[in-house]
């Protein structure tokens, strides 16, 4: 799967199930976590779609505010799976 494809599922994923507003215009590099945009219980929701959705596992100790805030970051965290 080539990365554009990635960003836009994850990103629309994010949009419509964790912060449950379909018109709001999320970017690359801002901060979903910090920015309050989702919580904890959220980021683990994430990545159960991750798996589900792109066949990678991200162990716990990576679903952290410093490593997935960002959807380049969890973009990049998905394509080096």
């Amino acid at each position: 799967m080539d990365e554009s494809t990635v960003r836009e599922t994850l990103r629309s994923f994010i949009i419509r199930d964790l912060i449950r507003d379909p018109d709001y215009l999320l970017t690359d590099t801002e901060g979903i976590i910090t920015g309050r945009l989702m919580d904890s219980f959220a980021l683990a929701e994430l990545g159960v779609f991750v798996e589900k959705e792109f066949d990678v596992y991200i162990p716990d100790p990576d679903l952290t505010v410093l490593k997935m805030n960002t959807l380049d970051q969890i973009v990049a965290r998905v394509m080096t799976g």
